[in-house]
């Protein structure tokens, strides 16, 4: 699937990201053990998506803000989504998505929110239609809650329309 671009300060919460980073720029000795704690903060998330991926393996450097993620993904939409998990995570940057798809189909395209967006205006620009933003927020679930809460530095999946 790739790589992608991520806003490295906004997003969930998951664990101590400064810590890593500082411990990366002074080549601290327990900097292997941070970038494991993460990558398993990271990948307990993506579980509990129930995005039915086999075999997942998380790897963080905290050095980068890089996640790569292996494993086989059901479906286009669950190797999305997962890349969103990872990416949607306060103090990753980039996201390497090497998962192998078992039923492939056309990628979504994907949009990256900004002070103001909602998801009708959004649905409006990719759609032609505001009232196609249920299409979106569904297409973001589980990582989305609710359809008024987004918040800039998000990035979501927009999915082709049926």
């Amino acid at each position: 699937m790739g790589m992608f671009s991520f806003i490295k300060e906004a997003g969930e919460k998951l664990f101590g990201h400064k810590e890593v980073e500082q411990a990366a720029a002074a080549a601290a000795p327990n900097l292997d053990e941070l970038n494991t704690r993460a990558a398993h903060a990271i990948r307990d998330y993506i579980e509990t998506q129930s995005l039915g991926v086999v075999g997942l393996f998380v790897l963080f450097d905290g050095a980068s803000g890089k996640v790569t993620v292996q494993g086989e993904a059901p479906t286009q939409e669950a190797s999305e989504k997962v890349t969103l998990c990872c990416g949607n995570v306060g103090g990753v940057q980039e996201v390497e998505n090497l998962l192998s798809i078992a039923e492939p189909a056309d990628e979504a395209q994907y949009h990256d929110v900004v002070r103001g967006d909602t998801l009708s205006a959004i649905a409006k620009q990719f759609y032609g239609n505001a009232n196609k933003y249920m299409v979106i927020f569904t297409a973001n679930k589980p990582m989305l809650s609710d359809p008024d809460k987004i918040y800039p530095g998000q990035k979501l999946r927009i999915p082709p329309l049926a």
